[in-house]
């Protein structure tokens, strides 16, 4: 395609740039636009892609006829094929007529499916067969239907990877890619930046009846440098804003940046790995790192947990005998605790001292001291049984006992 050429469709369908990458992909698009073959448009979200498909049915033989341009993505998966194929009367609920769908209504015309990596596999099966016989079945019917349409598809994934992942049939991919046509990234079309940019500023200016905005040389060298994750969708944003916030209407590189994300993450484009390595393994070596460290970390806790265990257990231990060896004198009058057997072959308890008994020859004098003693319990609690066996570490039936033993009954 000579110069001249190239520019009128340049004009007619308000595309700015002349990098030598964009130029060759409206050429392909030229070159198969007479065609009836299928056009895969490859590029990332915001460069522009939907320009492509317009210009190919407007210099096909079928320009005459519908164009629809449909986003595969913001279409609900439960409804996309009755969106794409229509569907009989009372196929689903809410199907109350009939509906011929996208593929019945663009007979003979042009279809656009954007984001068509989006599609959910079972869609992409029905997709196929249109695309290899011209027949379709509408969402609950059972006759086959026939269309003539030219699908024109574009996507911002890398669809080898998709296929890999088993998200997207290799023979549809194939088939869609007839006719490959790369649309590059902004950040590749060196002074295309600047071109937009000015169009851009003259919009805004029209539009709102306001002086455009230029920008230095510091400024416009800030712009080149730029990586421009977001393409021309990013860059007319960013023009619009400081169309109208800029109080000065020659913006230079300090203004720009506040503008720009300062972020370097936001300024950088992940990096697409070959088709030779795995996708997920800098996610995978992360993931088990995670995973070791936590079970590291369980480890740990666990080993805590059994030394407290371990110090609880102790602590009961020596809490029952520190009130083993407190309640003897209680109940004993004096403190021969060395007296008493102190070899149990299971932990001593209340019970187990109420039972113990002390030899004759060791408590000669020790009834009279006992009888004190729970006399003198008695008297600090108002003759309250209960709160004198508590104090004394008894149970109420062997203070009972020693009262009843000691004549203490009034």
């Amino acid at each position: 395609m000579n110069t001249s050429e190239l520019q009128k469709i340049k004009q007619r369908y308000n595309i700015v740039g002349n990098c030598d990458a964009l130029n060759h992909a409206l050429d392909v698009a030229l070159q198969v636009a007479p065609t009836d073959l299928s056009v895969l448009i490859i590029g990332e979200s915001g460069v522009g892609k939907e320009i492509i498909p317009r210009l190919i049915h407007d210099n096909s033989p079928r320009r005459r006829e519908k164009y629809f341009a449909i986003n595969c993505g913001s279409i609900p998966e439960g409804t996309i094929d009755s969106e794409l194929f229509g569907h009989e009367k009372g196929s689903f609920t809410g199907a109350i007529g009939e509906s011929e769908g996208y593929f019945g209504t663009a007979d003979k015309g042009t279809i656009f499916l954007d984001e068509v990596g989006e599609l959910p596999m079972a869609t992409q099966a029905r997709l196929l067969r249109v695309l290899e016989t011209g027949e379709y079945i509408r969402v609950g019917g059972q006759k086959i239907m026939k269309t003539n349409v030219r699908i024109v598809a574009a996507t911002n994934v890398n669809m080898r990877k998709a296929i890999s992942e088993g998200r997207f049939r290799e023979d549809l991919y194939y088939r869609l890619n007839t006719i490959p046509v790369q649309i590059p990234p902004l950040r590749d079309r060196g002074e295309d930046i600047l071109l937009l940019f000015r169009l851009f500023t003259m919009q805004m200016a029209e539009k709102y009846r306001i002086p455009k905005i230029t920008l230095t040389d510091e400024a416009k060298a800030l712009m080149l440098k730029y990586k421009w994750p977001g393409n021309v969708r990013q860059l007319k944003n960013i023009t619009e804003q400081m169309s109208i916030l800029c109080k000065t209407r020659e913006v230079d590189a300090v203004t720009l940046q506040q503008f720009i994300p300062q972020d370097p993450e936001s300024t950088q484009l992940a990096k697409i790995a070959g088709s030779g390595s795995h996708s997920y393994e800098s996610e995978r070596d992360i993931l088990y790192k995670i995973l070791y460290e936590l079970r590291g970390n369980i480890s740990d806790l666990r080993r805590e947990m059994n030394n407290l265990r371990k110090q609880i257990d102790d602590n009961r231990k020596i809490d029952s005998v520190t009130t083993y060896g407190s309640n003897l004198p209680a109940l004993a009058g004096n403190n021969h605790y060395d007296a008493v057997n102190t070899q149990p072959q299971r932990q001593p308890s209340i019970e187990d001292v109420e039972a113990e008994e002390i030899s004759e020859a060791e408590s000669l004098n020790l009834n009279d001291i006992g009888r004190q003693t729970v006399e003198k319990a008695l008297e600090r609690n108002g003759g309250n049984r209960k709160k004198a066996a508590q104090e004394l570490g008894i149970s109420d039936r062997t203070l009972y006992r020693r009262i009843k033993q000691y004549g203490l009954e009034k």
